[in-house]
């Protein structure tokens, strides 16, 4: 079942399941802000799983914004308790978020690809309401599955607007393989780059990987 869920996929866990969770997890229900997440209508986001996740459960993130300690929680839930999933938002919708020195940059990343997302502090911010962005955050983003031609040139296009970006641009370009942290991109074709799913990671060659080849 946890095979449907996606890296980066956002999902809803009902308010009447989360004190189960909660109760599974009795040194996160201290915090206030985590007790109350479910109840405020507040997504998490899907992980790899990690050895203590029980078998069947499907694996989740809870990143805390930086005035509650930014720690990242992981929990697991029962796909039964799960209400709603989609994917990350589109960098498009949450641009108005964003700090005002950010814009033209993401203006331009637009430009380049409309339908590009994004899952970091922006979108935690966008998502929830919270203060995530400081003056150190990443712009994290993905780029969804592409033709082969437009992924060989998209790194190289990327890193034009990366030099001249006042923050960090982060993030994977996604192709059947799975994603691949997108300046792994700008080597040469016979270069390996470490693609990253949901079983796990794994190591192809740049060109088999932008040519759509599966492991």
């Amino acid at each position: 079942m946890a095979d449907f869920f996606e890296r980066h996929t956002m999902v809803k866990t009902s308010a009447a399941a989360w004190p189960a969770v909660m109760a599974r997890h009795p040194e996160l229900a201290e915090r206030v802000i985590v007790e109350g997440w479910a109840r405020a209508g507040r997504p998490l986001i899907v992980r790899r799983p990690g050895c203590s996740d029980p078998a069947g459960t499907i694996p989740l993130g809870l990143p805390l914004p930086p005035s509650h300690g930014k720690r990242r929680i992981a929990v697991a839930l029962d796909p039964g308790e799960i209400i709603e999933q989609k994917r990350p938002p589109l960098l498009a919708d949450a641009a108005a978020s964003a700090p005002s020195a950010w814009q033209d940059t993401i203006d331009r990343l637009l430009g380049l690809y409309p339908e590009t997302r994004t899952f970091g502090s922006l979108a935690w911010q966008h998502l929830t309401g919270l203060p995530y962005l400081s003056d150190q955050s990443d712009l994290d983003l993905l780029w969804p599955a592409l033709a082969p031609e437009q992924a060989s040139t998209l790194p190289f296009e990327i890193a034009g607007i990366a030099h001249l970006a006042p923050m960090r641009l982060d993030g994977e370009i996604i192709c059947a393989a799975g994603g691949v942290q997108w300046r792994e991109l700008t080597g040469a074709n016979a270069d390996e780059v470490l693609v990253k799913r949901h079983s796990g990671v794994h190591s192809m060659t740049r060109a088999a990987f932008l040519a759509g080849r599966t492991p």
